[in-house]
């Protein structure tokens, strides 16, 4: 299997990469393939610790170079959500396979996301969960090769049937 048998996952925080991803990966019996615990092994700490002491751009840098480092074919691979930020990184991302937006309405993200203080988001001083939706979207919408819309009505098993349509033959 060559590495442009990879579906890459981006998306918001709060919008089911990791949950979708592993149950994408079982679905087509490929391997999943997590960036935020690849940083965090690369590291040696918690994505949220890495946050705390690392400047927003300095983490981005680690999650640039987790990207970088990763060698796979015939993967599922959830990405961190600001990995959108790093042109360098998502370059490679799409060389390896299909990248899939998982685009989750703002509503829907505010009420998924319960602990915005401790889960490893990469805000910028001041920003809130909005101001980065505002930030981010344009970047999700312009690296995608596929967009696939999700909302708090979905099972898991619906996304990744929307996922695995949107992404048979490519």
């Amino acid at each position: 299997m060559s590495g442009s048998d990879n579906i890459i996952l981006i998306g918001m925080p709060g919008s089911g990469k990791s949950t979708v991803g592993v149950v994408l990966a079982k679905a087509l019996g490929m391997d999943f393939i997590d960036v935020d615990l690849v940083i965090c092994r690369r590291n040696g700490a918690r994505l949220q610790e890495l946050v705390d002491r690392c400047s927003n751009e300095d983490f981005l840098r680690l999650e640039a170079e987790a990207a970088l480092s990763l060698e796979c074919a015939g993967s599922v691979v959830a990405t961190g959500g600001s990995m959108v930020s790093s042109p360098d990184a998502m370059e490679y991302l799409k060389s390896l396979g299909t990248v899939v937006y998982i685009r989750v309405p703002l509503d829907d993200l505010t009420g998924r996301i319960k602990n915005l203080q401790s889960r490893g988001i990469a805000f910028l001083p001041g920003e809130t969960l909005a101001d980065l939706y505002v930030r981010r979207c344009p970047l999700y919408e312009e690296w995608a090769d596929v967009t696939v819309d999700s909302d708090n009505g979905d099972r898991i098993e619906d996304v990744v049937q929307r996922i695995k349509s949107e992404t048979d033959g490519k």
